[in-house]
């Protein structure tokens, strides 16, 4: 994707695929109430929405230049609001099961191709940052709005739908697939760069990710069932908690790189480990607000940074896409391993357990970081070993660095005299003569006239 693709149309692109997971909590509750599913099952039932969501993105990570920014963008958003408008409308469980499959499949879709698109700007952090930020906006905004409508998974759902469906228009300005009528030059085939740094990083995230919603996915149910409070309180603290997400948002794009990556996703992974732990204790409104407002505050602040470290590999956005549907492929087995931990051990036992997990996680991602922080943050910005800027441009290629290849000068090549006719060369032109140069000559010219006056 050309990175003169509009930036508006990809953070448009990215929220209507990631709100779906930022709305994972009232769907999995209100799926339970309305359809009379036990906890692990409607669990069940947003695992298979996000799993549905990292197919996709893993269906296309090398595809969406191949496909077409645009045709693959309105085929998801197509996707989101058909399968979506289905779960709302229905309440027969087969159908509501199939709907959100189908939506997860195209909110899975936007985000390929938002993150293919954002990783092929000049500044992906950035980008993603905006990303995040919108959709927790949005999310916020629901958040305060749906308990105070109505009841069931209807609303949910046809937020989902009408948010895919407002997204459309802004499709038109994406990239055409490259053909004969178009001039856009198909991207070269090439092996993925980085290539065991990026798995890596893709196999922790799923766990990271898993982590996260294992508590993101139960929270609603922490704060009824455990901490007493009513749907609509639960529902203002998730919003406040969004707002609070926001503040955490534009610190990190306001900090962006000045002090690296691995103090953001390192110390903060660890932070949220406390969160984590300390929102499944909650007994009453105040533990429960600071949990999951403290959660939500640092949450998007280490995903844009794991986000932009996946960009960072690859200017094509492959790393990007795969990095992405990891973290989506993690936040699918959320709900069901939060539902079945939570009713075999309880809410304390469950945090405690997922708070040591990301303690653990926090030492390869950090290690990951410092192994790639010397790499470009962005393409075309190449950098010294010490991590300063230069003024070389190199082309986003994608390609690893290849290495320098020195070659060695025979010693009788270097020893030899120069070409009578280069001595007289410079850099700057024809040698200009000395004084001395010239009364030499002068000498030279004189004996070789005596000589030949001799014979």
């Amino acid at each position: 994707m050309s990175s003169r693709t509009p930036r508006p149309a990809l953070i448009a692109l990215f929220t209507a695929g990631y709100l779906a997971a930022y709305l994972l909590p009232t769907v999995v509750g209100r799926l339970a109430v309305s359809l009379r599913l036990s906890p692990p099952q409607a669990g069940l039932i947003g695992s298979a929405l996000l799993l549905s969501s990292a197919t996709a993105g893993l269906t296309l990570a090398a595809r969406v230049e191949r496909v077409g920014a645009r045709r693959a963008a309105r085929a998801g958003l197509l996707l989101a609001t058909v399968g979506y408008g289905t779960a709302a409308l229905s309440s027969a469980v087969p159908l509501v099961v199939a709907g959100a499959m189908i939506g997860g499949f195209g909110s899975g879709t936007a985000t390929a191709v938002a993150a293919t698109g954002i990783a092929a700007q000049k500044d992906p952090h950035r980008a993603s940052t905006l990303g995040l930020l919108t959709v927790s906006a949005l999310a916020g905004a629901l958040y305060l709005t749906i308990p105070r409508v109505s009841t069931g998974h209807t609303l949910p759902f046809a937020a989902l739908a009408l948010t895919a469906l407002t997204v459309w228009p802004a499709t038109h300005r994406l990239d055409a697939p490259a053909g004969p009528d178009n001039s856009a030059a198909r991207a070269p085939k090439s092996p993925l760069p980085y290539a065991r740094s990026g798995m890596v990083l893709a196999t922790v995230i799923v766990c990271w990710s898993m982590a996260q919603n294992s508590l993101w996915g139960v929270s609603s149910r922490i704060g009824t069932e455990q901490a007493g409070l009513s749907e609509v309180a639960v529902g203002s603290v998730f919003a406040i908690a969004l707002g609070a997400g926001l503040l955490g948002v534009l610190g990190a794009g306001a900090l962006g790189a000045r002090i690296g990556r691995a103090v953001p996703i390192g110390a903060g992974t660890a932070a949220i480990a406390c969160c984590i732990a300390l929102s499944a204790r909650a007994d009453g409104l105040a533990t429960f607000a600071t949990g999951e407002i403290a959660w939500n505050v640092l949450y998007p602040v280490v995903l844009s940074y794991l986000l932009g470290l996946g960009a960072s590999l690859d200017p094509r956005g492959r790393w990007a896409v795969l990095v992405g549907s990891a973290s989506s492929l993690g936040t699918a087995c959320g709900p069901l391993v939060g539902s079945s931990l939570s009713q075999s051990v309880g809410f304390p036992a469950m945090g405690a357990v997922l708070a040591v997990l990301l303690l653990l996680l926090a030492v390869p991602l950090t290690a990951v970081t410092l192994h790639t922080g010397g790499r470009p943050l962005f393409a075309g910005a190449a950098r010294r070993r010490s991590g300063a800027p230069v003024g070389a441009i190199v082309p986003p290629s994608g390609l690893p660095e290849q290495p320098v290849v020195e070659i060695e000068v025979p010693a009788a090549i270097e020893e030899a005299q120069p070409d009578p006719v280069q001595a007289g060369f410079t850099t700057a032109g024809p040698r200009q003569e000395s004084q001395s140069d010239q009364a030499v000559r002068t000498v030279q010219s004189s004996n070789a006239y005596a000589s030949t006056s001799a014979m």
